[in-house]
């Protein structure tokens, strides 16, 4: 039986890497394709994603993984943090380079909100726990922040969800 790769690329706080999982019909293996540095870059006083570096990347991740394996790759699938993103206006563009979520941007957004509407009730919505960067404090930062910006988004996508439009052009996000 011919193996198969499925590829995964992981975005940690301060590395990524592309990851191989060959299935020979009766065990996994794991190999590292690619590994690269993921450093935020400060832009205008904003700490942002460092997406089109992140994309070079994966890209060169992937030459490497067809080489390695001709013909065996089946899918990729992409893992970050799970709380930042970007938006996207209705001609599937970018508005701007995502923000990270070690910005100060988001500094007293969760007390704004939760003067706002209760802790329960957030948590009975979203079932998450609360920390200072989560999507939500970061979408009020934003609109705070970028108000007239705001007007020109048709969605947002999650930064996998990023990583998987350029992969394949498809704005979808994870539920």
């Amino acid at each position: 039986m011919n193996t198969k790769v499925y590829l995964g690329v992981d975005i940690g706080a301060e590395s990524g890497r592309l990851i191989a999982g060959l299935f020979d019909g009766h065990k996994i293996e794991l190999a590292e394709v690619h590994r690269f540095p993921n450093n935020p870059v400060r832009i205008n006083g904003s700490l942002r994603w460092d997406i089109l570096r992140l994309w070079h990347e994966i890209q060169q991740g992937l030459v490497f993984a067809a080489k390695r394996y001709p013909g065996q790759i089946q899918s990729i699938g992409v893992d970050t943090w799970g709380v930042d993103f970007a938006p996207f206006n209705k001609r599937d563009e970018m508005l701007g380079h995502p923000v990270h979520y070690r910005d100060h941007r988001h500094d007293g957004m969760m007390e704004w909100a939760l003067g706002k509407v209760s802790a329960q009730d957030i948590y009975r919505i979203t079932g998450l726990q609360f920390l200072p960067f989560n999507s939500l404090f970061q979408l009020l930062a934003f609109k705070q922040a970028q108000p007239e910006l705001l007007t020109q988004v048709d969605r947002i996508l999650l930064i996998p969800d990023v990583l998987h439009w350029l992969l394949c052009g498809s704005r979808v996000i994870e539920y």
